[in-house]
């Protein structure tokens, strides 16, 4: 046969001198041949680095693969052929790819070479390859836990990785390694909590649940001393100007009693973080908007929990799926924060096409929510639920209506007359549910309750269902006293009917049988015992030892027992009422949005949530060191920026372009400087700016004079037409300086401003020689108009005036133009005088703040006289307004003599809404129903900021909070002063400075939410203009572009 001579010449061959011995066939050699070393000239083959040997090499191991043999022990070395080649592709797709298959080997044997190609690619070029190797991580150390050290070097590395993309990866490989290596994250922890928002959305879960641990262990507690915090709140805002005034010594002895009370001051680091993850409340994926909502839940101060509310029901709006996680959160919140949720109650309502689950989760919040103001609205949707055809939630509606009824003591017995109607329905499922309910109601209050215990006797005979007919027999035992004639009557029943009834039953019958032979012995005694006889017996064995126990206890044998003196007071001892809590009371110990919280079970590999520190940890561990060379860039390069504002030889350009001159190009130095910098500029960037600001007011003062002597010199003749533009730019100078630290408040954020604006003007009559003639300094003698227009920079420059030079301004034409307010709407009619019967009102919206509460809108109430009869005590009822919405009312007016007018003013709070206000207006002698209306411009008031700075807020409101709309501009509206007058008569905001001729922006921020709203009209001269609203409230952004582009287009 052939074969044999196959078989001799492939046992091997030897080799010439100098070169090694292959054998052709390792797998061929004899039967008792050794296995030491079997595979070593293979192994020698693929590591050599000829590819000729390579080939031949893995040839022979296809051919034994394909014999049937054992190469088990070559797949390293032929692993390393293959993957390592593509680990080291010019592609980074290929070399991750190939990382990712090489990862996913699940032999133990090739784990150095994945450890060596997971170092090799954590130190790619490629973002994509470092964000694979992150991946990889996990894996390698399920296959082998001993690498845990090497892989948490490699993880601190992937850690101060810059970029987005591997952000969300390494931080999931540093949960599944190392997650109590806290210490890995201190130096990382500003760099994530300002990457968060670009980094992917699986990324952003992952890394926002690590920060909640995190914070945990790092921070104190938000809510101590919230007694403290709040007195300390109201004391920085009422006596601010107090503190100014005070003098050195009262400052010390404030700061000697300060470490006494220790006040909670909330870490930069802790605010940090949820200033950073609150704008993700807005994002469109839910597990996002619910990893925000677990954090502000764990970590924020009870006063700032409520912004999460509103995400939480926008998601009630997505899938079965995601409404049931959701509704299983907000059923946990709503039992310690009940405000939170109760603006909201009407998105809880049940719909009829709400899977079932999903209704009792509803049901459950509806019921947390119940207070003695909305519980008759709850109980109305309650009474419509018991109607439904689902019996499982018709049961859930049932027992919420019992909770209800225990938690609110005044509609306890409206529930129990509602659950005792209920008795008559024809669902047995509902009469029982009702007994179960109404059993634990009357432990209440037994002894007011003897007509239902008597009507729930008689449901006996007709009620199948176990647990009812237990309930009942209970309830008649325990009150038999009560019912003393029914009482001996059911048990009679009962026993006939006894072998035939369920276990739970048979058990309430022996204790009603108990209860009777020791409280009417007379008239029971013979059926106790026919009860008792027949228990002894029973297949059930519960049943025999609870027959056996009770004879001996209450039936006195001749040992005599010594519990049987106590048999009364152990059977009808006073049992405490029931409470009836909710299932989800104590779920709260788990970290909310995690799947422990969902199954209320500790499910493997949850991690607890950390207590709250008693005192704070040294919070220096995460601040970063910054080579030196990098902050001195830094500095120079804003002094470079701010140069234009502070220097005397200006040149030839105007303040606007001083002011915001090329934002692009500084905007690329700042993201040049701070990737030079890297992640840890951050933690020294306050320190360095608020060296600068000091560095910045000292040549700001510096200057003052020589900026005065340059307004004395540049104080020009201006003429009417231009005299509005040009003087009250400069006189709402000073007005800005306020409206401007209260945006820098607000904002947090570390912005620095000229401190030539914030300077007030020196007063006129030291600066200005006594003419006729107004100058520009003047005019901080005029009190400023209600809508402020631009704030522009204090210096005057040559080139402004020489525009100026031989133009006139009179004091007739200034005054009027500055201090007419820009007014909205005129006047409105509230009440006509003959509904009012000669009673007219009319109402204008003043613009000006009310001085009772600053988010109410000031609306002045004129009232006029057209009868013959004085009108007397004018005032406003008591209005029924929708939630949220407030009104502060004008004090009443006595009297109003025929042909007489009157003006009041009230305040209403419209909560950021175009609801109607509807109230009262009331005399002596009559009621008239009213209703004030706000169109949406109303609800706003103005913001002055730079250009910088209105890009920057229009930069976070993007996306869904922009609204854009193309518009054709009339003829007549081409002009800028028409185009203010238009914007600013519809929506009360102020003109921010542009350095576009063809652009034009408003600002503004709602009354009661503080909500930015910035508006863009860019007016190109050819073609359609753009209007263009950004706001956080979408409903208003929509309304305000619809009423902006009818003014402009009329």
């Amino acid at each position: 046969m052939s074969a044999a001579p196959a078989y001799s010449e492939d046992k091997g061959g030897s080799a010439g001198p100098g070169e090694p011995e292959y054998g052709h066939d390792p797998a061929s050699g004899g039967i008792f041949s050794s296995d030491y070393k079997r595979h070593d000239d293979l192994k020698e083959m693929l590591d050599t680095n000829k590819d000729s040997l390579k080939l031949e090499a893995m040839k022979r191991i296809v051919a034994m693969i394909a014999r049937g043999k054992n190469a088990s022990d070559l797949f390293p070395a032929v692993v390393k052929n293959v993957a390592c080649k593509n680990i080291e592709d010019p592609n980074q797709l290929i070399r991750a790819s190939a990382l990712r298959v090489l990862s996913s080997i699940r032999v133990p044997i090739i784990v150095p070479i994945m450890m060596l190609a997971i170092k090799e690619a954590a130190s790619d070029m490629s973002p994509y390859v470092r964000k694979t190797a992150a991946h990889a991580i996990p894996k390698l150390y399920s296959l082998d836990s001993d690498q845990k050290d090497q892989l948490i070097e490699v993880i601190e590395k992937l850690l101060a990785d810059k970029t987005t993309l591997v952000a969300g990866s390494v931080v999931m490989a540093f949960e599944e390694v190392c997650p109590e290596r806290i210490d890995l994250i201190h130096k990382n922890y500003r760099k994530l909590c300002n990457l968060l928002i670009d980094v992917e959305e699986w990324g952003q879960v992952v890394i926002i649940s690590m920060l909640t641990r995190y914070a945990r262990t790092q921070f104190l507690s938000p809510t101590q001393n919230e007694s403290l915090l709040e007195e300390n709140a109201e004391k920085a805002f009422y006596g601010s100007e107090e503190d100014e005034a005070k003098g050195a010594g009262s400052e010390e002895t404030a700061a000697a009693a300060l470490p006494a009370r220790k006040p909670y001051v909330m870490d930069p680091d802790h605010r940090l973080l949820l200033r950073n993850t609150k704008p993700l409340l807005q994002s469109r994926s839910a597990a996002v908007v619910m990893a925000v909502a677990q954090l502000y839940f764990h970590l924020a101060p009870k006063a700032e929990v409520g912004v999460i509310a509103k995400a939480l029901v926008r998601l009630l709006r997505s899938h079965s799926e995601v409404q049931y996680v959701v509704l299983q959160n907000v059923a946990t919140m709503s039992i310690k924060r009940r405000g939170m949720f109760e603006p909201y109650l009407k998105s809880f309502y049940i719909r009829s096409t709400d899977p079932t689950q999903i209704k009792i989760l509803k049901l459950e919040v509806l019921t947390n929510l119940a207070n003695e103001t909305n519980i008759p609205t709850v109980l109305r949707e309650f009474q419509t639920y018991i109607r439904s055809m689902d019996k499982d939630f018709v049961a859930a509606t049932i027992q919420a209506i019992g909770r209800c009824a225990t938690n609110i003591g005044r509609v306890r017995d409206t529930c129990l007359n509602g659950l005792v109607q209920l008795l008559s329905n024809r669902d047995e499922l509902v009469v029982a549910e009702s007994v179960v309910v109404i059993k634990k109601l009357l432990q209440m209050q037994p002894a007011q309750h003897g007509e239902i215990i008597k009507h729930l006797a008689k449901l006996t005979d007709n009620i199948q269902v176990p647990m009812a007919r237990a309930s009942i027999l209970w309830l008649i035992g325990e009150y038999c006293e009560h019912v003393p004639r029914i009482a001996p009557d059911v048990l009679r029943k009962m026993a006939k009917s006894f072998t035939a009834e369920e276990d739970i039953v048979k058990l309430q019958v022996i204790n009603l049988a108990a209860k009777l032979y020791l409280t009417n012995s007379k008239q029971t005694k013979l059926l106790t015992q026919y009860v008792l006889s027949l228990a002894k017996y029973d297949q059930n064995y519960d049943i025999r030892d609870r027959a056996r126990f009770t004879r001996q206890l209450i039936v006195p044998s001749e040992q005599g027992g010594a519990l049987s003196r106590h048999a009364k007071k152990l059977f009808l001892a006073p049992k405490p009422a029931p409470v009836l809590e909710s299932s989800f009371k104590d779920r709260d110990h788990f970290q909310l949005g995690s799947l422990s919280h969902l199954l209320n079970a500790k499910a493997t590999g949850y991690q607890e949530l950390p207590d709250w520190p008693e005192e704070a940890p040294d919070p220096s561990v995460r601040n970063v060191e910054v080579p030196e060379w990098t902050k001195c860039s830094n500095r120079e390069k804003r002094k470079e920026k701010e140069k234009p504002f502070y220097s005397d030889s200006e040149g030839e350009s105007g303040p606007t372009e001083s002011a915001d001159s090329d934002p692009e190009s500084e905007s690329e130095s700042d993201s040049k400087s701070s990737s030079e910098s890297g992640s840890g500029e951050s933690s020294s960037e306050s320190d360095n700016e608020d060296q600068d600001e000091d560095e910045e007011k000292g040549r700001g003062s510096e200057s003052e004079q020589s900026e005065e002597d340059d307004k004395r010199k540049t104080k020009k003749k201006v003429p009417e037409g231009k005299g509005e533009a040009s003087s009250s730019d400069e006189g709402s100078d000073s007005s800005s300086s306020s409206s401007e630290s209260e945006m820098t408040s607000e904002s947090e954020e570390e912005q620095l401003e000229p401190a030539s604006w914030r300077r007030k003007t020196p007063p006129s009559s030291k600066s200005a020689p006594a003419t006729k003639e107004i100058s520009l300094l003047d005019l901080e003698d005029f009190t400023p108009p209600s809508v402020q227009p631009v704030s522009p920079p204090a210096i005057v420059s040559t080139s402004l005036a020489a525009d100026l030079e031989g133009l006139t301004l009179t004091d007739s034409t200034l005054v009027p133009s500055l201090l007419s307010p820009v007014s909205g709407i005129g006047r409105q009619e509230l009440l006509h005088r003959v509904a009012g019967e000669g009673l007219a009102v009319d109402y204008t919206f003043s613009r000006q703040p009310f001085s009772g509460d600053p988010h109410m809108v000031s609306v002045h109430i004129h009232f006029s006289n057209s009868s013959d009869t004085p009108i007397k005590g004018l005032h406003v009822g008591t209005p029924k307004l929708p939630a949220g919405i407030s009104i502060q009312e004008f004090p009443e007016i006595e009297s109003l003599a025929p042909g007489e007018s009157a003006t009041a003013v009230m305040g209403i709070n419209f909560c950021d809404s175009t609801q109607a206000a509807n109230f009262q207006l009331c005399t002596q002698t009559r009621q008239f129903y009213v209703s004030i209306q706000p169109p949406v411009g109303e609800l706003m008031a103005p913001v002055f900021m730079s250009e910088n700075e209105f890009k920057k807020e229009q930069g976070k409101l993007m996306g869904m909070n922009e609204i854009t709309e193309k518009l054709m501009l009339p003829d007549t509206c081409r002009s800028d002063h028409i185009v203010v007058q238009k914007v600013t008569a519809t929506a009360n905001l102020g003109r921010v400075p542009c350095g576009t001729s063809d652009e034009y922006r408003f600002a503004g921020r709602t009354l009661t939410g503080g909500s930015l709203v910035l508006l863009t009209l860019d007016a190109r001269p050819a073609g359609a203009a753009q209007l263009t609203v950004n706001s956080e409230k979408m409903v208003i952004g929509t309304m305000l572009v619809k009423d902006v582009i009818q003014a402009l287009t009329q």
